[in-house]
């Protein structure tokens, strides 16, 4: 068995950088990140993708739907383990009300220790991604599926596949319309690309 995972951030939304989106409901792609989800869905016509699956969040789903579109793919299957984390009462907030906060200096120190406003760790969201790629593992025999997601759920799959501690995720970038090649067999799993940068 041996089945490939393209691990894909979606494309930068306007405000990118400047407070934490989390799960905002609304946050679409702008002019900009459409163009540059045109380009990633017009780089990944490179791939053999079988399938497509996002995070609910809009835009994630712009992003995916851009690469159906161009790879003549159906619709994207949406499915919540994809789902950015939960950041609770921390979403909307710019980072420098953010950095002001000792609970969010503590996330970003020890985050096999800390939790999030909303209840959830990066344990927690590396469990959730870690078990649907399991299940999609047992279906999907050579085949390859485009899982479009966030940065710290794609971080968080990546340190598993490494080996590396939950607060190892600073040691390496996840940037918007990024590509990282999993593949997986009855052998384990390994990185084939990491943060291939969509020019």
């Amino acid at each position: 068995m041996t089945l490939t995972i393209f691990l894909v951030r979606h494309a930068a939304h306007d405000n990118l950088g400047r407070f934490l989106a989390g799960r905002l409901q609304g946050l679409s792609l702008g002019t900009a990140g459409k163009a540059q989800a045109l380009r990633l869905a017009q780089r990944m016509t490179r791939e053999k993708i079988d399938a497509i699956y996002t995070s609910p969040r809009e835009r994630t789903r712009e992003t995916a739907e851009a690469i159906a579109s161009v790879n003549d793919l159906r619709a994207p299957a949406v499915v919540e383990e994809l789902d950015e984390v939960n950041f609770g009462s921390w979403s909307g907030q710019t980072f420098d009300t953010l950095n002001a906060d000792e609970h969010w200096v503590r996330w970003n120190t020890v985050r096999s220790q800390a939790r999030t406003p909303g209840g959830e760790s990066m344990l927690d969201v590396q469990r959730r991604v870690l078990l649907f790629i399991e299940e999609l593992g047992r279906h999907n025999d050579d085949k390859g599926l485009a899982l479009i997601s966030h940065a710290d759920v794609i971080k968080a799959a990546v340190s598993w596949v490494l080996g590396l501690p939950i607060d190892a995720w600073p040691r390496f970038d996840i940037a918007p319309a990024s590509i990282t090649t999993v593949m997986i067999g009855d052998w384990g799993a390994k990185i084939v690309t990491l943060n291939e940068i969509t020019q």
